[in-house]
């Protein structure tokens, strides 16, 4: 459990002053807010720190260290501050789509169901994704990142797609289902990601976070700084450019 010095800390993180009714609309403040202040990285795996899945080493790293982190961390400690908070929660399994429309392992990507007077996808651990809680089975949203919904599977129960409109047509992001899950049924993808030559948190650095107006990201070759339709992407210069740029945008020092 998180002591009431704990909730607040982590509220205040996020730029939230206090707790509220755990109603939707304080919900969709709270995934908001994590977003524009948590950023998605994988820089310990990059350094070869082991990530590990208790929510005190999450609690330390991604409010008292102000850091950031992948799916797992940022949802499995953002799970525990909404049930904290009063919110019925669960962690669901998604597999992801890559370029080629391929899916992924089960276990590869976390997101989180919120229980209200309805259901809601709720996902603050997928990089750029959408910043308001979706209603489920079939709701759709829409904000500066883009427009999505959720699509039901005909083929598998209570299986769903979240997908993202691009290019003039939805497309599948990632699918999941609706089967409750505990952090500990992620702690093999956790490991995979972080050793496996495969996967591509092994393969580059990667520190994004959202902004009002778009979304800045870094990697080991470039800045992209996106605000609204406008996309600026500037190879990074040889030298310190990268910790600089960590800690000029990300307020990320290591």
């Amino acid at each position: 459990m998180m002591n009431r010095s704990q909730i607040v800390k982590y509220l205040h993180r996020i730029g939230i002053e206090k707790a509220q009714s755990p109603d939707l609309r304080f919900l969709a403040a709270l995934q908001k807010q994590h977003l524009l202040n948590v950023p998605f990285e994988n820089l310990d795996i990059r350094r070869g720190r082991e990530i590990v899945l208790d929510c005190d080493s999450l609690y330390k790293k991604i409010v008292l260290e102000r850091r950031g982190g992948y799916c797992y961390e940022l949802n499995g400690l953002f799970c525990k501050l909404l049930r904290e908070l009063g919110y019925s929660v669960d962690m669901l399994s998604a597999r992801v789509f890559n370029s080629a429309g391929i899916l992924s392992q089960e276990f590869d990507h976390m997101t989180l169901m919120v229980h209200l007077d309805n259901d809601y996808l709720v996902d603050v651990g997928f990089g750029d994704s959408s910043r308001k809680p979706i209603e489920m089975p079939g709701g759709e949203t829409e904000d500066v990142s883009g427009k999505y919904r959720i699509k039901s599977n005909p083929e598998i129960e209570s299986c769903f797609f979240l997908q993202k409109f691009t290019d003039q047509d939805w497309h599948p992001r990632y699918r999941f289902t609706t089967i409750p899950r505990e952090l500990a049924d992620f702690q093999g993808m956790n490991e995979y990601h972080q050793t496996s030559p495969e996967s591509h948190f092994t393969q580059k650095s990667i520190c994004t976070i959202a902004t009002e107006e778009g979304r800045i990201s870094l990697s080991d070759k470039f800045l992209t700084i996106t605000e609204g339709t406008e996309k600026d992407k500037s190879p990074l210069p040889s030298g310190d450019h990268f910790k600089n740029y960590l800690k000029q945008y990300f307020d990320i020092e290591l």
